[in-house]
């Protein structure tokens, strides 16, 4: 993609506009969703099912009790560190849609502006 000044930078400028204008609405929305669907009930029981089911695995494959529970323990660590994770990107700061939409604004602009940057040079290098 070549960077040009004038009337494709404006065009360019506008769909980069629109394109985080939907960003910073879906990706919100996207979180919530994912968030509701690990934290519900059935969620739950079915966080519990598999680690029974791990649990019973590592005893029947012949590991001690205290070692099937640390790894089982260490295996539902993994399921909280997520949910944990996918909270706090959930709360972001605000309502989270700010912070995205400038975030990917920002990377947008950097990589246009290295771009406008190598063109130059490689018109000058001509």
């Amino acid at each position: 993609m070549i960077v040009k000044e004038g009337k494709n930078h404006e065009m360019e400028a506008e769909h980069v506009k629109e394109i985080l204008g939907v960003v910073s609405t879906e990706i919100p929305a996207l979180i919530k969703s994912i968030l509701s669907s690990v934290f519900s009930e059935e969620a739950g029981r079915n966080m519990g099912k598999a680690a029974a089911a791990y649990y019973k695995e590592l005893r029947n494959g012949g590991l001690p009790e205290q070692v099937a529970v640390k790894m089982t323990e260490d295996y539902m660590q993994t399921f909280t560190s997520l949910g944990d994770m996918l909270r706090s990107v959930g709360r972001g700061r605000g309502s989270g849609k700010e912070h995205i939409g400038e975030e990917i604004e920002r990377k947008i602009h950097e990589r246009l502006e290295r771009k406008r940057e190598e063109t130059e040079e490689e018109e000058e290098n001509e």
